[in-house]
């Protein structure tokens, strides 16, 4: 099992960051990688939900995932699932607003991604490629979230 932890500030409030998150709908309009979205149940977005997405890989390939939303605390958190190639994902993301200090009205949004090899083929390359594998895995999160940032920013600032 490898795990990778990013997270990222984001200059707005949660609600707005919790809302970008969870419009499936949306996502290929703000997220730079997502080509495509597919609803497979209908909003709202709770546990239960499921969607394709159509996103191209690092090396710019593309690829469609399902994911299952395994657990959602509304406005807090929520746990996805996903079958990958030779492996399967679990994903959390957490939305905490800033309460204090100079980025007070901020939001602080950390995501964990757990990957688990399915075969045994599987974990012998999660020992030999696991660094390349997490480091890619950091990079495409880190995308996701500078694109999550600069559109709940985006936001903000037009409404101002």
């Amino acid at each position: 099992m490898s795990t990778t932890v990013v997270t990222q500030f984001v200059a707005a409030p949660a609600d707005r960051v919790w809302g970008l998150l969870v419009d499936l709908g949306s996502r290929s309009a703000w997220l730079s990688t997502v080509d495509a979205v597919e609803l497979v149940t209908p909003p709202p977005f709770a546990a239960g939900a499921i969607w394709r997405e159509t996103h191209r890989m690092p090396e710019g390939d593309p690829v469609a995932e399902e994911f299952h939303v395994e657990s959602c605390e509304p406005g807090r958190r929520f746990v996805v699932t996903s079958p990958g190639r030779g492996a399967d994902y679990r994903t959390t993301y957490a939305v905490t607003p800033v309460t204090a200090g100079r980025h007070r009205g901020g939001t602080l949004v950390a995501v964990e991604q757990e990957g688990h090899p399915r075969s045994r083929g599987g974990r012998v390359l999660e020992v030999v490629l696991g660094g390349l594998a997490a480091r890619t895995a950091e990079g495409a999160i880190r995308q996701e979230l500078a694109d999550l940032a600069a559109a709940a920013e985006s936001a903000g600032s037009r409404r101002r």
